[in-house]
């Protein structure tokens, strides 16, 4: 068995939990707790499909808080193990579910890094082939200027062994800036130049910005 299908047999079983506790609360057997925890359940386990399937659902910024809490929860599930008498049915539950929730925080945690492909719109997937041969054509890193006449934007972009480097530099009136950022996937950093520094690839030439 190959990682890939394990991946999807767990996010089978935790399918299927979910399913089993659905018809538990619809039969009356649940509280408004256990209500909280199938609604986080559900969605974990969107991110656990997604994570396998490589598809962005969602927001990616909304995946490793989840992953956070649910990190929370399966701490004070092994407090509960080790500090409370609890029955030896609770007790292997519970030591099953904290497993089960360190391998989806473990998950979660991964797929919502920004950085990687599945995250990216067509547009933003067809830029980054487009940078990438421009990259491949040009030797030296390649720059670009936009500017009117309350700001400028000045881009330099670099690829690495270990990816890609952008330096900015913002001006606005008086204000100016400058950062710089590291990315695993083009496709990210042309969303990273379009939203924080308006600089698309067609802007983009070899040699000194203008």
């Amino acid at each position: 068995m190959n990682l890939h299908r394990a991946y999807r047999l767990l996010a089978l079983f935790y399918t299927l939990l979910l399913l089993i506790g659905a018809i538990a609360l619809l039969a009356g057997g649940g509280t408004a707790l256990s209500l909280v925890q199938l609604a986080l359940g559900a969605v974990a386990v969107v991110g656990l499909w997604g994570y396998i399937l490589r598809r962005g659902f969602m927001n990616p910024r909304l995946w490793r808080p989840l992953a956070a809490v649910l990190a929370v929860a399966a701490l004070a599930q092994l407090w509960a193990v080790f500090s409370m008498s609890l029955p030896g049915e609770l007790l292997t539950w519970m030591l099953v579910s904290t497993i089960f929730s360190l391998l989806l925080v473990v998950i979660l945690y991964r797929y919502g890094d920004r950085d990687q492909a599945l995250w990216a719109t067509p547009e933003e997937l067809e830029a980054a082939r487009q940078l990438e041969k421009l990259l491949d054509e040009r030797e030296g890193p390649l720059q670009a200027r936009i500017h009117d006449e309350e700001r400028e934007s000045r881009v330099t972009v670099i690829r690495a062994d270990d990816g890609y480097h952008a330096s900015v530099t913002r001006r606005r009136r008086a204000e100016r800036e400058a950062f710089e950022e590291h990315f695993r996937h083009p496709a990210t950093l042309v969303f990273f130049l379009e939203k924080f520094a308006g600089v698309s690839v067609g802007d983009f030439k070899h040699g000194d910005a203008a």
